[in-house]
């Protein structure tokens, strides 16, 4: 690769190097601010003095949030409401898009159900028929109440929809011949081929179940069945009536603010998506989602190739034949391009191209 070392160049570096740094410090700085006021002492974290590093040091509100045995069984709630309601979400939107990806003559009803679909993504019953829906199934105080409300969005399942018919046609007929069924064909073919858009919306998902309260609000009428984001906003800094306090508790008390409490709740709260994105972060970045993406226009590609041949000007000597220009073939180098600088072998079908290249 050929680098420009012209000052225009160099200006854009320093430029865009700028930028990146002010967006990433404009990201970073939000939880670092929040990490510094739930650990800042009351005084601070009360009249607003707390900027770029903490004052004073309070831990009170993590021993308030994390010392109670409530805590630990609504973070386990939310855990399993996160891993059972991420599974069922995704089955359900690949045993949905899959079908409606297809055309309407092969698959039929296709267009009606399209039309529902919209339908039910632009209206909706309102916040009482889901409620009385919820109730009249008898899951009210129960974990199915918390995964199967609105556990299908109707964006990703479109979202979905869209990425199976990119596609190539060509992969699920080779399967057929090779005498794969539907069911074969899905689980190993296109669910593998998926990979970018399924990333996707796992972590959506699994950030939506995490987040979401107001379903535990609503639904759950024993606290101990609330999930971590509806019990830490039950949490506040206040002294009970009728009780008599020991001069330790007050002392406690008087150490804690409910802006510092807050502060806590939302850095918690952030914490295990933190760590979750991570192992998720490489269908994003490392040009795995754009490879995937160029493979749903390989099917246009030959179309491509044949317009831009024929729209090369004319040889001046006929006899000498114009070596033509192939769209694959640029594909296939930039691919091969991609996986040399990530260190990752060859994708299997393209070493096939290259034996039968050689073998020509």
């Amino acid at each position: 690769m050929i680098e420009s070392k012209s000052f225009g160049s160099k200006a854009f570096k320093v430029i865009n190097a700028i930028i990146l740094i002010l967006l990433a410090f404009s990201c970073f700085y939000p939880l670092w601010y929040t990490f510094c006021v739930s650990i800042s002492s009351k005084a601070a974290a009360e009249g607003g003095l707390v900027t770029i590093y903490p004052i004073g040091s309070n831990v009170k509100s993590y021993s308030l949030i994390m010392g109670d045995s409530a805590f630990w069984n609504s973070f386990w709630i939310s855990i399993k409401r996160v891993v059972i309601g991420t599974i069922w979400t995704m089955v359900v939107l690949i045993m949905m898009s899959y079908p409606l990806a297809k055309s309407k003559t092969e698959y039929k009803p296709r267009n009606v159900l399209m039309w529902i679909l919209v339908f039910c993504m632009l209206f909706n019953g309102g916040t009482i028929p889901w409620f009385i829906t919820v109730k009249n199934y008898g899951m009210i105080d129960t974990m199915a109440a918390l995964v199967l409300a609105g556990s299908v969005p109707v964006f990703n399942v479109l979202l979905m929809m869209n990425f199976f018919r990119g596609i190539p046609g060509d992969l699920e007929e080779a399967a057929r011949v090779d005498g794969a069924g539907p069911w074969r064909i899905l689980w190993q073919i296109v669910v593998p081929c998926s990979k970018p858009v399924i990333a996707t919306i796992v972590l959506f998902t699994s950030v939506g179940y995490w987040n979401e309260y107001f379903q535990g609000l609503v639904l759950m009428n024993k606290e101990t069945n609330y999930p971590l984001q509806t019990y830490i906003r039950q949490i506040s800094v206040q002294i009970p009536v009728g009780v008599t306090l020991t001069a330790e508790q007050y002392q406690q008390l008087a150490q804690n603010s409910n802006k510092s409490l807050e502060a806590a709740k939302v850095f918690i709260a952030l914490v295990p998506m933190l760590i979750v994105y991570p192992f998720l972060q490489k269908y994003f970045i490392n040009g795995e989602y754009l490879r995937s993406a160029e493979m749903a226009e390989e099917q246009n590609y030959n179309m491509i190739d044949g317009r831009i041949n024929n729209l090369l000007p004319k040889k001046e000597n006929p006899e000498v034949p114009k070596k033509r220009k192939s769209v694959l073939l640029r594909l296939y180098k930039h691919r091969c391009e991609v996986a040399k600088k990530q260190g990752k072998p060859m994708p299997r079908r393209y070493q096939g191209m290259e034996m039968e290249r050689n073998r020509k």
